[in-house]
């Protein structure tokens, strides 16, 4: 399919309050014990969408105070590890395979339907992006030592595979964490970039490929997000899912496109499956062990909760940030 899109490639509890440090707090809005939440996508303060295993998707238009949980009728055993929401009644959904989909709907989860399905043995996908209502791209683990691309242009109803010789090659134990839905993200209004980790964590800007200098070497290491502030600055989180509690070389940063990266003077307090770029210099990620803020573009990071999550995604339409994780948990950041 024609585009002028570039494909940059970076291998790169209800109702109550729970008061932290900093004049931040955490506010439970919702829980759901029969799943896990990978996916989550606002689109303002009032709409919000959920979606997670055992074939669960939920959502609220009213802030997060009442939620609609469903279980799609059919996929009842799917990981539905990321979501597109739209508006209040449309959606995509992720699911990881084998086989793989991407299921659309239109009136709030009543109905869905499949518009993307791949039984190729080995085919698992990681994570979408759309840079608006229409153009949007979905990532998948490398099958025969390519990483896996197609493109959507219409909002998510139909999907393309790019052509196979397109396809970034990936080194033997490299590809991509399902873990928040952010591995990918929208660098500008044309390009689109994303981080890899396993054996090998790498950052891919058109035909440079950069070693991370996060931690790698094993199947459960490497770089597992990215958030982008602008063309130049990114900063890119990780670890070793297990050892949550690890600090060494979990974040790092780069304030010029990936030339040269820095690592924080006080890193995120644990393994990171999820970081979020909020305003100005305030960033948010997330893991097993906890919640960290930074204020200060990411040199320093605080962190204000020990409860984990797996996802912290910012509101499209304005500044309200959202978390969801195990034990169907969604909590808003609140802060004074």
């Amino acid at each position: 399919m024609k585009t002028n899109i570039k494909i940059i490639v970076l291998f790169i509890f209800c109702g109550s309050s729970i008061q932290f440090a900093s004049a931040q707090s955490l506010k439970l809005l919702a829980e759901n014990k029969n799943t896990s939440l990978r996916g989550l996508s606002a689109v303002n303060t009032r709409v919000i969408w959920v979606s997670g295993s055992n074939g669960t998707v939920g959502n609220s238009v009213d802030s997060g105070n009442t939620w609609n949980w469903m279980t799609v009728k059919g996929f009842e055993k799917t990981d539905f590890r990321d979501i597109e929401a739209f508006d209040e009644t449309s959606a995509v959904i992720m699911g990881i395979g084998e086989p793989a989909y991407i299921l659309r709907t239109a009136d709030a989860g009543k109905t869905w339907k499949i518009v993307f399905e791949d039984k190729t043995k080995g085919m698992f996908l990681d994570a979408m992006e759309f840079w608006n209502l229409m153009s949007g791209i979905v990532i998948g683990d490398p099958v025969d030592g390519k990483i896996f691309i197609a493109r959507t242009f219409d909002g998510g109803m139909h999907w393309r595979a790019l052509p196979a010789d397109n396809y970034p090659r990936a080194d033997s134990g490299e590809a991509m964490f399902a873990s928040s839905g952010t591995n990918i993200r929208k660098l500008t209004k044309e390009e689109a970039v994303f981080v890899t980790g396993g054996t090998r964590s790498r950052l891919f800007i058109r035909d440079k490929k950069i070693d991370l200098p996060i931690v790698q070497g094993r199947e459960s290491t490497g770089a597992n997000s990215i958030a982008v502030k602008d063309k130049n600055k990114m900063i890119i989180v990780g670890g070793d899912f297990n050892n949550k509690d690890s600090i060494g070389k979990n974040c790092v940063i780069t304030a010029n496109g990936g030339k040269s990266f820095n690592f924080p003077a006080v890193a995120p307090h644990g393994y990171r499956s999820c970081v979020e770029y909020i305003e100005k210099n305030k960033w948010i990620c997330c893991g097993l062990n906890g919640v960290d803020i930074s204020n200060d573009d990411g040199n320093n990071w605080q962190l204000i909760s020990s409860e984990g999550f797996h996802v912290c995604r910012k509101a499209k339409e304005d500044k309200a940030v959202f978390l969801a994780g195990s034990g169907g948990r969604i909590a808003r950041l609140i802060t004074d």
